[in-house]
């Protein structure tokens, strides 16, 4: 069906912001190393997150996030203000009310909630069923809800309080001046690339091939650079704004090295430098297909499918909706266009 345009309004599209902080650095790595599912698939090998290191108060605070999902909150309440210090973030904590630190903790899943919101975190019951309710399809936001909601206030701001010191003392303190520097240099190389690009193109490329479209309710899309969670991109929603906390590229840890490739280019070529993988490419580019369709199908376990399936997706060549599994023909199609602008830099 042809369609007849009859306005020359150009599509709105949202306005990019640029951030980074070691804070946010703090709160993506305790993110990562209490989510052992996803560890193997990290950049940093498994002797970065060595927890032998680890002192018996850390561990137990890093229990604790690993059961409650915690670093959901340091995040959210990062997001309150700029902070300068962890000094800083932990008096903000500390003088916060009860209602308000509920209330900022709690995930932000629509303004039409926002009410339901404010009376969870008042301790209305119904209210907080409402939004577990609402959240369902998410693997962890009903049970971080309930815990939000029903968690002694003394007890929540103590322990996030104690893990972001304790990490920072403990495994931060130690490569400060290196992490701060590749995270400022790859937030300036984004900068000044900013003002070039089109919002849309702009997400697209800071993310590894994110194609996010604009949204009614979302103005601003926030960038956040990382290493911790690399390659992956983490996402959030706030209050009229999208959060991408994006993975540093390589560039920016060895900057000196014009022979360094981009990591997705390293992702990508690295995830098809397998047999069984090549294998669900080519099922996928033929048809979309569930987990068990595909381990039916190669006679493979299905952990050890799984196991594949994550690192093509990490690679952004594969990506999942509803259970369904399906292939990114875009990011198959530059992968040669990629290669020769790496060899021509």
């Amino acid at each position: 069906m042809e369609i007849l345009h009859t306005t020359s309004r150009k599509r709105q599209t949202y306005q990019v912001q640029l951030e980074h902080s070691m804070l946010w650095e703090n709160a993506l790595a305790i993110a990562a190393i209490t989510n052992p599912r996803l560890l193997e698939t990290l950049d940093e090998s498994s002797i970065y997150w060595n927890t032998e290191i680890f002192s018996t108060e850390l561990q137990a605070q890093l229990d604790y996030v690993e059961k409650h999902n915690t670093w959901k909150a340091i995040l959210q309440l990062l997001h309150k203000k700029p902070f300068e210090n962890h000094e800083e973030f932990q008096t903000y904590i500390e003088e916060l009310s009860e209602m308000e630190i509920r209330f900022s903790c709690i995930p932000f899943i629509g303004g039409e909630f926002q009410q339901i919101r404010t009376n969870a975190a008042i301790g209305d019951i119904e209210a907080q069923r409402d939004l577990q309710e609402e959240t369902k399809d998410n693997p962890f936001f009903p049970d971080y809800i309930h815990y939000i909601c029903t968690v002694e206030i003394q007890e929540l701001k103590e322990h996030l309080c104690a893990v972001m010191a304790l990490w920072n003392e403990e495994v931060i303190r130690h490569n400060y001046a290196k992490i701060s520097s590749v995270l400022n240099r790859d937030y300036e190389d984004k900068k000044n690339i900013l003002a070039n690009l089109h919002p849309e193109e702009f997400v697209r490329w800071v993310t590894g091939g994110i194609e996010y479209s604009p949204e009614p309710s979302v103005h601003h899309v926030l960038l956040i650079p990382q290493i911790s969670y690399r390659p992956w991109n983490i996402v959030a929603d706030l209050e009229d704004t999208k959060v991408f906390y994006y993975p540093v590229a390589n560039e920016s840890i060895t900057p000196e090295d014009r022979f360094t490739p981009d990591q997705f280019l390293v992702l990508r070529y690295k995830a098809l430098g397998d047999e069984v993988r090549l294998k669900l490419v080519k099922m996928l580019v033929e048809k979309e297909q569930t987990l068990q369709e595909l381990t039916e199908r190669l006679d493979v376990g299905k952990s050890t499918i799984h196991h594949h399936l994550k690192i093509l997706r990490s690679a952004r060549l594969v990506e999942v909706n509803a259970s369904t599994y399906r292939i990114k023909q875009d990011a198959l199609n530059v992968l040669q266009s990629e290669l020769i602008r790496f060899l021509e830099r």
